[in-house]
């Protein structure tokens, strides 16, 4: 098997291209697990670790620019992200033990496509982007379209994430991620949810944005959020409506972890716990 490091998107670009069977390793923590769990070989792998525009965070006027290699630990330790979108924060600093956070990249969490992925439906609800490069240039794409179902994602032959788009946060503007998972400490999340909310100078919703993690072959939107949402002060009645529509939206799996039933009623519970946390943040800026 061969392994590049390239120092430029380019040169990653051309050698994911080239090489048959080529992967991308950012942080390797899902990568490597995979080939020594008996996965078929890899022809290649392209360790971006060392291009600079993808291990890097920067702000403009039009919002963050994060790179996909960025891990877990830059991400939360970065404190004018982490007071934009704590949401987003919260959900990288879930993935594993602190050994992991100091590797597992926010791209690769992504692209790893696993339904569980705690950072994926955070981003939906930040209406994050991400910009894709290969061969055939520049294109940037909403997060919720990359991954197509378990392990599979809307790249293309020689194609590779390399930063995600957040947007400015308006004034009094914030958001939350919650998972539930069988133990306290490192597993992967049985039910997760995601909340953008912007409230207006008298506090009442102005914009909502919900994703659910855990739920569906690949993370959703939950697009009643916006109607169900808005033009309230989030009463009892408004986060019930919320809750059942994120419970009638998923289309979980029964396994050993969560029976179908038990997983549609606690993504429920997330979104209307998310939404409470969101909507005190934004009301305290």
């Amino acid at each position: 098997m061969e392994y590049q490091s390239p120092a430029s998107i380019d040169e990653a670009v051309a050698a994911l291209a080239a090489l048959e069977g080529a992967r991308v390793m950012a942080g390797g923590t899902d990568l490597l697990v995979q080939l020594r769990s008996g996965a078929p070989r890899l022809g290649a792998i392209v360790d971006v670790k060392k291009i600079a525009e993808m291990c890097s965070i920067e702000e403009t006027a039009e919002g963050f620019s994060v790179g996909a290699a960025v891990c877990g630990a830059q991400l939360t330790g970065h404190d004018a992200f982490s007071r934009a979108w704590p949401g987003v924060a919260e959900a990288a600093g879930l993935i594993g033990s602190t050994q992991i956070q100091g590797r597992a990249s926010l791209g690769g969490n992504v692209c790893n496509a696993s339904p569980a992925a705690d950072t994926t439906p955070a981003l939906i609800a930040a209406r994050a982007k991400a910009e894709i490069v290969g061969p055939g240039g520049r294109r940037i794409v909403e997060v919720e379209k990359i991954a197509t179902g378990p392990g599979k994602t809307s790249l293309g032959k020689g194609e590779m994430v390399v930063r995600f788009l957040l947007p400015a946060r308006p004034a009094r503007a914030a958001d939350a991620y919650l998972r539930m998972i069988p133990r306290t400490e490192m597993d992967i999340a049985v039910a997760g949810a995601g909340v953008s909310l912007t409230l207006d100078r008298g506090g009442v919703v102005a914009d909502a944005r919900v994703g659910l993690g855990a739920v569906a072959p690949t993370a959703l939107v939950l697009d009643q959020a916006a109607d169900i949402l808005t033009g309230t002060k989030l009463e009892d009645d408004v986060l019930a409506r919320l809750a059942a529509a994120a419970g009638a939206a998923a289309t979980p799996i029964d396994d050993k972890r969560g029976t179908i039933d038990y997983r549609r009623k606690v993504v429920g519970v997330l979104a209307k716990r998310a939404a409470l946390i969101a909507y005190q943040r934004a009301g305290e800026r």
